[in-house]
């Protein structure tokens, strides 16, 4: 999956009120007949679905309720944790990887979403310029506070953390700041890690969530 202009057929989606970032850790409760098929057999085959967050509609299907409607770009997820602790119902933690645009989606029989997608480049390397490295030091002083006090805490491993990178900083914050979902997923799709993270250090400016950590 390197090649930046491979396309996927038939992949199947997670449809969910929340957007994944590349690098992210995101823990799901599976308990629909549609996922828990879906899952279990990603899980077996090694093989990645559809994070994709919702325009329109809810994350479990409800009688009457609006239909649902997905946003335009998703990210890969892989199971990484998977667990059964009953009949039906399986907890399982996915990381994201690689960003995607839907070109075609439709849903089959059981109400599962597929789609022919075409993947994303991966964010460019790109160094936190001196201006924005308060809001790298404020997110390191966040995940180990938030390390100390619950360990299993859905973010991503202290070995694998890049607080020197644009895209992984702007994407953690994205995840911990209480955004709107569509705000959320806009962010997530611009594709200048630059812009991005410069965006939530406005965010983070207007909340003050990271004065005095310059």
């Amino acid at each position: 999956m390197t090649d930046q202009s491979l396309t996927l057929s038939s992949l199947p989606l997670f449809p969910l009120g929340t957007v994944l970032f590349p690098g992210g850790v995101l823990p799901l409760r599976v308990f629909e007949v549609r996922y828990l098929d879906m899952v279990g057999k990603c899980h077996r085959a090694g093989a990645p679905f559809g994070v994709v967050a919702l325009a329109q509609g809810s994350e479990v299907r409800v009688a009457g309720a609006p239909d649902e409607q997905l946003e335009p770009v998703g990210t890969l997820a892989h199971v990484t944790q998977l667990e059964q602790p009953q009949a039906g119902l399986l907890l399982v933690q996915c990381q994201g990887e690689q960003r995607f645009r839907i070109d075609y989606a439709g849903r089959l029989k059981n109400g599962l979403w597929v789609a022919d997608v075409t993947l994303l480049p991966h964010d460019p390397a790109a160094a936190v310029p001196q201006h924005l490295r308060h809001a790298a030091q404020a997110l390191r002083q966040v995940h180990e506070n938030l390390r100390s006090r619950s360990p299993a805490a859905p973010i991503p491993p202290e070995a694998g953390a890049r607080y020197d990178d644009c895209a992984w900083v702007a994407n953690r914050w994205c995840e911990l700041l209480p955004l709107p979902l569509g705000t959320r997923h806009r962010l997530m799709a611009l594709d200048s890690p630059l812009l991005r993270l410069e965006l939530v250090a406005d965010v983070l400016a207007k909340t003050g969530i990271d004065s005095g950590a310059a």
